[in-house]
């Protein structure tokens, strides 16, 4: 079992950047690919970015594609995601999750957080 938790979520203007983290519990967070969701009221959990198992490759929905930036450290069992210029549409819970597979479906991780709430104001 592996638990994930997130933090650094909270309240920016728009424009305005935060820095998510989420930290794993296992000893072989390497073999893990991880990455983030979000969910707005009323809207089905999306995909933002993932991260593979060394985090040599990335990638990211349309809509984020620019502004963030996902990342990860081993040896800390963290992994990162780092949003600028951010609009009041990043309005979500972010999800950080942990799976076995690299890829952008929630049906792809198998262990999630509970979420951290970032909301951008215009």
């Amino acid at each position: 079992q592996v638990q994930v938790v997130e933090s650094g979520g909270g309240l920016v203007q728009a424009g305005g950047s935060l820095r998510l983290s989420c930290a794993a519990s296992t000893r072989t967070f390497s073999s893990y690919a991880m990455g983030w969701f979000r969910q707005a009221p009323g809207k089905e959990r999306e995909f933002v970015a993932a991260i593979s198992w060394s985090g040599g490759a990335t990638f990211y929905a349309s809509s984020v594609k620019g502004r963030f930036t996902i990342s990860r450290d081993n040896a800390k069992n963290t992994v990162y995601l780092q949003m600028n210029s951010l609009k009041p549409e990043d309005t979500a819970v972010y999800y950080c999750a942990a799976g076995l597979t690299y890829g952008n479906m929630w049906s792809e991780y198998d262990y999630w957080g509970q979420g951290t709430q970032v909301t951008v104001s215009s």
